[in-house]
């Protein structure tokens, strides 16, 4: 089969996101560490400049096909993640899961942090998946709505499920069957990122703020509610308030959130548009109430009583990060088989108790519970059934159709 797909190159407001997201989106301080890696990030940025001049190159044929496993005969993988997203010990210096599964299986991990963006990583590898090449990855870590576009170009492999056991009896119901991925045929989820109201009970005077209504209407937050600068956090959390499904989000549902947001802005009721540093903000109650993300949440908790957290009860959005394995991989077996390691309860429990989102693995709150019952008892690590019911995603969005919502939320942020 072939595709020409040409992805379109990214505007000024789309690459304005991708700047936010990395230097204080959702991954850029959380998940045990507060700074992140200043070669890094110098890289990246530098990356990006090469991309703002240029544009992301046109895509060319996908129909090379699939290229020879070579797992038997070479005993490694490849393996690209974000910053801060695999357990790691105090000194820095070893990856118990990692080791486990070397020590286990013989399969040598070269473990990378290398993914900072979902576009800047796109932009690092979109050519050689569009010429049929070897990107010299076996497995990579993507955010939900850029798997999807991965996908649909058909640069991602399909995953075996005679390799995945533990995979397919574990992974939990509510993330089996994205409409991106009908029954997990390309991806399975790393972490579920959910995101829901916090507030701090010392500035709201004890009372609990658990709407978005209340966010945008209660006049004793005025000038002191926070939304977030990911644009399907914020506008999803919004639809759905307004009894809408961010799964079903037309343009005119997406104006009209954004109409909503914008008189949050007019009338001084929200004080800004945040990435991650909202987290100072709402621990000092600067910010009383905001939209956050539940593994800060988790966080901020075990340093301040006073901060709280509500599930909405028109629901909350949540976004997955995904393992996949990307076209003409060398090593494609051997990734199936690290996949299918960390949908153990032993192995799943280890992770979830460093990264504090959301585990997709079932059976974990018991492995969990014997190194943190805190963590395992907690409903943003491991969500109980009426909260799992309660998660929303937004639906995957064309590149015509994310460059307009960009450049619309844009406008509307002052970003």
């Amino acid at each position: 089969m072939e595709h020409h797909q040409q992805p379109e190159p990214l505007s000024p407001a789309e690459l304005a996101a991708v700047r936010r997201s990395m230097t204080d989106g959702r991954l850029a301080m959380t998940r045990r560490s507060l700074l992140r890696a200043s070669g890094a990030m110098a890289a990246t940025i530098g990356g990006l400049g090469a991309l703002s001049a240029c544009g992301i190159p046109p895509a060319g044929r996908t129909d090379a096909g699939r290229s020879e496993d070579h797992s038997g005969a070479e005993k490694r993988i490849s393996f690209s993640n974000w910053t801060e997203y695999m357990d790691v010990t105090d000194d820095g210096k070893h990856r118990p899961t990692l080791e486990h599964f070397t020590k286990r299986t013989g399969i040598a991990v070269k473990y990378t942090e290398d993914i900072n963006d979902n576009d800047e990583f796109f932009g690092k590898i979109q050519a050689q998946l569009a010429a049929g090449q070897d990107t010299g990855r076996d497995l990579i870590v993507l955010t939900d709505w850029m798997c999807a576009r991965m996908i649909s170009l058909g640069w991602i492999e399909s995953l075996d499920p005679a390799n995945l056991p533990h995979a397919y009896s574990n992974l939990t119901p509510q993330f089996r069957n994205p409409a991106w991925d009908p029954g997990r045929a390309h991806s399975y989820p790393w972490q579920g990122i959910p995101a829901i109201i916090a507030y701090n009970k010392k500035a709201t005077g004890g009372r609990k703020v658990d709407s978005i209504s209340q966010l945008l209407e209660d006049p004793k937050l005025k000038g002191r509610v926070g939304f977030l600068s990911e644009m399907r956090d914020s506008v999803g959390l919004t639809l759905l308030d307004m009894g809408k499904r961010p799964e079903d989000c037309t343009a005119d549902d997406f104006d009209a959130a954004l109409a909503r947001l914008q008189k949050g802005v007019d009338s001084k009721q929200i004080r800004r548009f945040t990435g991650n540093d909202y987290t100072t903000d709402l621990d000092k109650g600067d910010l009383a109430a905001c939209v956050a993300w539940a593994g800060d949440v988790v966080q901020l908790q075990n340093d301040n009583p006073d901060i709280g957290f509500a599930v909405p009860k028109d629901g909350y959005m949540t976004s997955t990060d995904n393992l996949m394995v990307p076209n003409k991989a060398r090593h494609k077996q051997n990734a199936e088989r690290l996949i299918d390691y960390f949908y153990e309860p032993k192995v799943a429990a280890k992770i979830a108790a460093y990264i504090n989102y959301v585990c997709p693995v079932e059976g974990v709150r018991e492995e969990l519970a014997k190194i943190d019952k805190k963590a395992a008892a907690n409903p943003l690590i491991i969500p109980d059934q009426e909260m799992a019911e309660k998660s929303h995603s937004f639906r995957a969005l064309s590149a015509k159709e994310n460059k307009a919502f960009t450049q619309k939320f844009s406008d509307l942020t002052g970003a």
